[in-house]
């Protein structure tokens, strides 16, 4: 079973890396980001499971970044918990309007804030809804069993693999560079060449076989998954 995915959106260095450090403790795969416009790239690229997002942010205030979430298909059903040293009960209705799922100010206990985490992700895995699943023109990928299928026939992918497709197929139609594959699939810390992206698509294509045009070649910019939409209008005219 895959790790929850958590996304810390907080520009306090240590408070975020103290966050993280207790986040993994509890077998949850935690990345961060230090302002608002890199958080809401994080999470369109990789969508987590639950966000912790600050209020006080540079580059995008949190409130704005709780709202282009939930205006995004790719991201509307993220987890939201608002993490922020204002307590004022106009800030936490604000918050709560613009789609947040749970409010906590600072000072804050990290062992309280842990558990409101956990009772979030039950109370969504209890509703039946889920993030878990992709299914998109014959491929399907299972992010709590780490499968994925073509056709319902399972096919064996790398992590890396596995990373890329899922980004690929979160956004069908959009365009992604090599730069931002590799923080998708290989992580923003990864050391590697631009060109790595290349091996990994061509190693991928293989594997989807019949299915390897589904992956696009965008020539001087990167790679997309085929806009199904897009794909219909083709065959229809």
């Amino acid at each position: 079973m895959s790790k929850k995915r958590i996304l810390v959106i907080e520009d306090d260095r240590s408070l975020s890396e103290v966050l993280a450090y207790n986040l993994r403790q509890e077998k949850y795969d935690a990345v961060v980001a230090l302002d608002g416009m890199d958080g809401l790239r994080q999470a369109q690229l990789k969508a987590p499971d639950l966000i912790i997002l600050d209020l006080m942010l540079p580059q995008m205030d949190g409130l704005e970044v709780c709202r282009r979430l939930r205006s995004d298909p790719v991201t509307s059903n993220i987890l939201i918990l608002m993490l922020t040293a204002k307590s004022e009960e106009t800030d936490q209705v604000v918050g709560f309007t613009l789609g947040a799922d749970d409010y906590v100010t600072k000072p804050f206990s990290v062992k309280i804030l842990l558990e409101r985490i956990k009772a979030l992700l039950r109370r969504r895995e209890s509703s039946g809804e889920s993030t878990e699943t992709i299914v998109s023109q014959g491929v399907m990928i299972d992010r709590r069993r780490h499968r994925v299928m073509i056709d319902d026939v399972p096919i064996s992918l790398t992590r890396s693999e596995f990373e890329l497709l899922e980004a690929l197929v979160r956004q069908p139609g959009r365009v992604f560079s090599r730069a931002e594959l590799i923080d998708a699939a290989l992580g923003d810390d990864a050391l590697v060449l631009e060109r790595t992206i290349d091996v990994h698509i061509r190693a991928l294509r293989q594997k989807l076989d019949q299915h390897s045009q589904l992956i696009e070649t965008v020539r001087g910019v990167g790679y997309r998954f085929r806009d199904p939409d897009t794909a219909f209008k083709k065959q229809t005219t």
